[in-house]
């Protein structure tokens, strides 16, 4: 998940995180249509009695949707039942894909041994770095959570992939063994999960760290009482969330599904998934208050020096400013782990990062100004790997914007706005990195679960006929959408102007992109303010919907349509659009 979790610029990149921003109410001018309809129940029945309209959508049968598609044994029809959720959410207008993310980094020609995968993050436990046994890196700025349980973002699945590490991990060479002895034997039918810990396996702090450190990891990552925003990747389970089937023999983990999984090897090397200290995380102070209840699960990593079981330990934490992470001696894979130190430096100015880098003080960036992309295209220190996600505008279903409106026109306002904007211009102008124009939200590349590709026009009758929901900028289309929707056009434009708050976090990409939204949506009548908050207040305000517009981003956890579709269910942690709540 995480979607991190996990920007700035161009594209893709940094586009990692997942974020948003808060916005003051405003009032809104209703449609013509609206009115009409509000005057005519005000003289049929008391104002007392007429039930109040709402803007969202009623969202019941997508979650009734994506619960199906999970327990469906059939995967051919799984297939279709996805594809149906799609139509279902692009037919809100909460989202509004912009682009298909690729990856761009720089990284200094001495570095070697970096895996970098196509959902954005980055395995730094094995680099070298020339004869220096340091590595000094920017890729955020100062992380959103360290728990990996708790984490959102994509900056902070690194981090963990660091300091922690799962059954599982990725690699060059495809999906390994980590802290697991072997491959899991799975039954005939696909059910039920048997997995060997290895022996011998240490905590940070030489305590032994075993099976059961596992369970109880899944149990507290998916439980209510732990409220964490990606406990829905537990789902898959059986007994999910409170209960689930697992039972511990020794070193050996049994796990029960409720029904076959066939990414579930995936998830086991997501950071949802990372065994966590029991005893630091319920001793840590402040974790619970006078009534026993939890009040800061993520109380035991706040600061340098917490437990962890990965290739480094946090050593140093200067917040807003720096991290040092250094090499794990009880790591089970020690020897073969080279660097004694990295070094993170944490910013979120690209100006800044771009010049620290420029200037021989970091290693390795995942972010450049703008301006500079075309004149690095040519530096073979810069690079442009291929993403599974999709950069989009997000919309908050249930602001204030759309006070006054049936759900029909708010959706009609959301997929108008869509509709109007010049997708290949952005591409071409601020993210420069040979991104593709987004047509709908589950992107190319990835797989359906049944052998093909999901984004396939041959296989699924996309609304307009080609490959996706949106054709080229279309004005016209545009100013169609809203006065079938019962809105007032008049010279090509709203009657009356509709004003909305569009956040972003610190970024020329950022900015550029709500830029050029903030001129095509102009045309037709929509005024755009753009709001620039820190990084922090960004997600902060995300994670309480306190927005009308937001920028957004979203890289694939696992290569399966369903991480894109089951983002939107009403009981998600990362369903940033409010859709259910």
């Amino acid at each position: 998940m995480n979607f991190r979790k996990l920007l700035a610029v161009l594209s893709a990149i940094l586009l990692v995180v997942s974020l948003v921003a808060a916005c003051a109410p405003k009032t809104t001018e209703v449609p013509a249509a609206a009115t009409e309809e509000a005057t005519v129940e005000a003289t049929e029945a008391p104002a007392e009695e007429a039930a109040p309209v709402s803007a969202a959508p009623d969202w019941a049968a997508y979650d009734e949707l994506i619960a199906q598609i999970k327990t469906t044994t059939d995967f051919a029809e799984r297939v279709t039942l996805m594809h149906q959720a799609e139509d279902m959410l692009m037919a809100t207008g909460a989202v509004c894909p912009i682009y298909y993310y690729n990856d761009l980094f720089m990284q200094r020609s001495t570095v070697e041994g970096i895996h970098a995968n196509p959902y954005g993050f980055k395995y730094f436990q094995y680099a070298t770095n020339g004869d220096s046994d340091t590595l000094s890196v920017n890729i955020s700025s100062e992380p959103e959570n360290l728990d990996p349980a708790l984490n959102t973002t994509v900056d902070g699945c690194i981090l963990a992939l660091l300091q922690f590490g799962g059954l599982y991990s990725d690699s060059a060479d495809g999906m390994v063994a980590n802290f697991a002895d072997g491959m899991p034997t799975i039954s005939e039918d696909g059910m039920t999960y048997t997995i060997k810990v290895k022996d011998g396996l240490k905590w940070s702090d030489g305590s032994d760290l075993t099976a059961a450190d596992f369970e109880y990891a899944w149990r507290r990552g998916a439980g209510t009482e732990t409220a964490a925003e990606y406990s829905y990747m537990f789902s898959a389970i059986d007994g999910y969330p409170d209960n689930l089937n697992i039972t511990v023999d020794g070193n050996t983990l049994t796990v029960v599904l409720g029904a076959p999984c066939a990414y579930f090897l995936d998830l086991l090397a997501f950071p949802t998934y990372f065994p966590v200290p029991q005893a630091a995380i319920e001793g840590a102070e402040g974790y619970k208050d006078a009534s026993g209840a939890i009040v800061a699960p993520n109380a035991w990593c706040r600061e340098a020096g917490f437990v962890s079981c990965g290739a480094f330990t946090l050593t140093e934490w200067n917040h807003e400013s720096s991290m040092v992470f250094t090499k794990n001696p009880y790591y089970w894979d020690a020897a073969n782990v080279k660097l004694n130190t990295i070094k993170f430096m944490l910013s979120a100015d690209d100006v800044a990062i771009f010049a620290a880098y420029n200037a021989g003080d970091v290693d390795f960036i995942e972010t450049v100004p703008t301006d500079e992309i075309a004149n690095l295209k040519s530096n073979p220190e810069f690079h442009i790997i291929d993403n599974l996600g999709t950069y989009y505008i997000c919309f908050n279903v249930n602001s204030d914007l759309y006070a006054g409106m049936t759900a029909d026109q708010a959706s009609a306002l959301r997929r108008a706005m869509a509709a109007a904007i010049d997708r290949q211009y952005i591409v071409d102008t601020v993210a420069q990195c040979e991104q593709t124009v987004a047509t709908s939200w589950v992107g190319y590349g990835v797989k359906d679960g049944n052998g093909g590709l999901f984004k396939d026009a041959a296989a699924w009758s996309y609304p307009n006929g080609t490959d996706g929901y949106f054709n080229d900028a279309d004005i016209d289309g545009a100013l169609q959408i809203l006065q079938d929707a019962g809105f007032e056009i008049v010279d090509g434009k709203l009657a009356t102007p509709i004003e909305v708050e569009y956040l972003i976090n610190e970024s020329t990409g950022h900015q550029g992109v709500a830029e050029c939204a903030q001129q095509d949506l102009a045309a037709i009548g929509i005024n755009i303010t753009i709001h620039t908050v820190d990084w922090a207040t960004f997600v902060n305000e995300r994670q309480a919907g306190n927005f009308d517009v937001c920028r957004h981003g979203w890289l694939c956890d696992f290569n399966d349509p369903i991480n894109m579709l089951e983002l939107f269910t009403s009981f998600s942690g990362n369903n940033d659009a409010q859709l259910g709540k």
